[in-house]
């Protein structure tokens, strides 16, 4: 089962100088609607190529439109053995209502 922190959860938690990866699974073309700064991008496509770019031993919470997709690269990442896995619940619609009304939803 997959951990999921809310947007406001991780923000907090950043705040309090925590340091989680915020991994970005969406496409380049997402990235132009709207962007969380900060965030590590990585498209799911290319998440197992790229695996070596990540920390295993790092937290990582996983981002993208809603939620689906980061889910599944959540689960990944526990299956190649990264200790400390999240999925931002709602993805960057979520983050769009509860953190930064700014972002273009899509």
């Amino acid at each position: 089962m997959i951990k999921e922190m809310s947007p406001v959860e991780f923000v907090a938690r950043r705040d309090k100088g925590e340091t989680p990866v915020l991994l970005d699974v969406r496409e380049d073309w997402e990235l132009g609607i709207a962007r969380v700064e900060g965030a590590v991008h990585i498209p799911m496509g290319d998440i197992p190529a790229r695996l070596g770019e990540l920390e295993p031993e790092r937290e990582v919470v996983v981002l993208c439109r809603s939620g689906g997709r980061s889910a599944q690269v959540a689960r990944f990442l526990e299956q190649q053995g990264f200790s400390s896995v999240w999925n931002l619940a709602g993805g960057i619609l979520a983050w769009a209502q509860q953190v930064d009304p700014s972002l273009t939803p899509y």
